[in-house]
């Protein structure tokens, strides 16, 4: 199977560059994985397209200000060059660090994406914050620019990160982050930090859409995937077969498992808000001999791609992805290649809103 089958043409004026001021305004595309027929939607609808008896699982999983701006240790910061992601000149001597996944709980180690990522080798000293309030060697370099950092160990890190950190935009909103995305690139039931990118099918969710679902008598259950590397890594090879994921890890809780495998039981379907919690969801049914979830921390590394027998979830609510990603190969998995496909051209035409901050198709 071919990278190139997922390819489709998306005009840039469709990618979404600001959320929109109500979070539950966002149109919503309605895809028949049976029939393949579409039906343009609101987000406010969405509990009403819900069935008596699903149960619906959201990513709890909460975004950290996981991009840092500093400088090489020994260098001075001196204009230079084109305009960085968070505004202003990027700076000859200036480093930008996107922090994608901590090593160990016991330690400040990170793995991470560095700019410029040639000139920055191991042994290296980054220094971030005015006063040098964070400081990081490198230890480690991977294949693909990746770097491995330790962090120069402080009372306070995390306070110091959420003091010097950026949001972690994706990097085709082409403006620096602003102090509402620290609310809005962040669904309102995020609980646990630990995640580089939000599980953005959860971005339209209010407090009022809840309580209709919940009036409803739809049952919900809030599981973990702290979004790294692993989501939104690009595919560089030609063969979706020899594409290979990075491990996230992913956390279920007792009472979750027994909400979704009681589900499982009952034959109820179940319906995951984002590719993050689907991909959770099956992670941890293939663990099992009987396709039933377990609760406990696990580092996810599964990949879906058309194909893929579907042990749990029944309904998808998902934004829409880039081209040839993992994330449209899974959705393709789940809705049907052609139908998935059809649906993404039919949102381009229809001038729907795509990526991050963008609207969403539900899948049944």
């Amino acid at each position: 199977m071919l990278v190139s089958d997922f390819n489709y043409s998306l005009p840039p004026s469709l990618i979404a560059q600001e959320p929109l001021a109500d979070r539950a305004a966002s149109r919503l595309l309605r895809v028949s994985r049976a029939s393949g027929e579409l039906s343009n939607r609101g987000f406010g609808e969405f509990p009403d397209l819900l069935r008596a008896g699903d149960l619906l699982v959201c990513n709890d999983s909460r975004v950290f200000p996981a991009r840092l701006f500093g400088r090489r240790g020994g260098e001075k910061v001196q204009p230079a060059g084109p305009r960085n992601p968070a505004g202003g000149e990027f700076l000859r001597g200036k480093v930008e660090v996107l922090l994608t996944g901590r090593v160990a709980e016991d330690r400040d180690e990170w793995e991470c994406l560095v700019r410029p990522g040639r000139k920055i080798g191991v042994g290296e000293r980054l220094l971030f914050g005015e006063e040098d309030e964070l400081e990081a060697e490198v230890v480690a370099r991977g294949s693909f620019g990746e770097r491995r950092i330790r962090f120069r160990p402080v009372a306070d890190f995390f306070a110091r990160l959420d003091r010097l950190g950026h949001v972690p935009l994706p990097p085709y909103i082409n403006r620096g982050d602003l102090l509402a995305d620290r609310d809005r690139y962040q669904t309102v039931y995020a609980r646990e930090p630990g995640s580089v990118a939000a599980p953005t099918a959860g971005l339209h969710f209010t407090r009022e859409i809840l309580s209709r679902i919940q009036a409803r008598g739809i049952a919900t259950a809030q599981i973990t995937l702290h979004v790294g590397l692993g989501t939104f890594q690009p595919v560089r090879v030609e063969r979706v077969e020899d594409h290979k994921l990075h491990r996230e890890i992913c956390q279920i809780s007792p009472a979750a498992a027994e909400a979704i495998n009681r589900a499982l039981d009952e034959g109820r379907r179940i319906v995951a808000v984002g590719t993050t919690s689907a991909r959770t969801l099956e992670y941890c049914a293939a663990q099992s001999a009987d396709g039933r979830v377990q609760p406990g921390t696990l580092e996810a590394d599964i990949f879906i791609y058309p194909g893929y027998q579907f042990r749990v979830v029944g309904g998808l609510l998902t934004n829409f992805h880039l081209p040839q990603s993992t994330l449209l190969m899974l959705v393709c998995a789940f809705g049907g290649k052609q139908h998935v496909l059809d649906a993404y051209r039919h949102a381009v035409e229809h001038a729907y809103r795509f990526y991050s901050y963008g609207d969403c198709m539900f899948l049944e």
